[in-house]
């Protein structure tokens, strides 16, 4: 908080702040700033009226400024300049490489939540990952018509990109498990998608409800996240090429819950058993 003080001090002065003291500013928590200045004023009764008046107008101004509207533009502009001169421009060998190819050891299914996206808590590396993000981080069952796509995906990261790990990753707060586990038991839905979508993995809301039925409901929400891995996990069983994969060892599946409220990590393996087919 000292170095907010300096600044508004140094911003008390008659003279005009220049450009980048306005932008150190700007670089500040607005509401840690405004709460600064409020408490200056509260405990400095003593203080001259010039600055007085001038510290009520940096904290009107600071007000304004962090409800001012939202630029997608602007943002996705610095955004991305950020990008390329602090990552693309300093590592022109990797991203030299990835023009010419890619070659991710992990193929990764994770929710499409904008609080866990998994290259930013696994600090995968361009190129390390190929991601499927989809709602509650489901795999659904060998279906040509009605789940191409995410068969598409798979046969793609198995077939020729030659991933050598598929990681399927829940996380805690689930809107579409407790969508999932809010269901009513005859069945009917109240959205035009979500329900549909979430009930790939129903019967991981049955076992729920019968394993832990003593306990709340964000409690079985959050063994039915996990549960729910587990359900794409053996889904995953149902594509050919991945069990192949798994009969070679070249392909391992691996399960795994990322909890952002406590900020931990679990990661495991089902034993499968995968037998070869029998032609009859």
């Amino acid at each position: 908080m000292a170095g907010n003080f300096r600044k508004c001090m140094m911003l008390c002065c008659s003279r005009k702040v220049s450009q980048k003291e306005e932008d150190d500013m700007a670089n500040d928590s607005y509401e840690e700033a405004i709460a600064g200045l409020s408490k200056l004023l509260s405990e400095k009764a003593n203080l001259g009226s010039v600055a007085a008046a001038k510290i009520k107008q940096i904290t009107a101004e600071l007000e304004a400024a962090s409800t001012a509207a939202f630029s997608p533009e602007e943002r996705m502009k610095t955004g991305f300049i950020h990008f390329k001169t602090e990552k693309y421009e300093k590592d022109p060998n990797l991203y030299g490489a990835l023009a010419k190819g890619q070659s991710p050891k992990f193929m990764v299914f994770a929710c499409s939540d904008s609080r866990v996206c998994p290259s930013h808590i696994l600090n995968f590396q361009p190129g390390e990952a190929f991601v499927v993000r989809n709602i509650a981080n489901m795999v659904p069952p060998y279906e040509k018509t009605m789940y191409s796509g995410v068969g598409a995906a798979i046969e793609y990261a198995v077939l020729h990109l030659k991933v050598e790990n598929i990681v399927v990753i829940g996380h805690s707060c689930c809107g579409g498990i407790k969508g999932l586990m809010s269901i009513p038991d005859d069945g009917t839905t109240a959205s035009e998608f979500i329900e549909n979508w979430v009930q790939i993995c129903s019967i991981a809301k049955t076992k729920v409800k019968t394993d832990y039925s003593s306990l709340s409901f964000e409690e079985q929400c959050l063994n039915c996240e996990k549960a729910t891995v587990n359900v794409s996990l053996e889904n995953l069983l149902t594509y050919p090429f991945v069990r192949e994969g798994l009969l070679k060892k070249t392909l391992a599946l691996k399960g795994a819950h990322y909890d952002f409220v406590k900020g931990t990590f679990e990661l495991w393996n089902l034993d499968f058993k995968v037998t070869p087919a029998v032609a009859l």
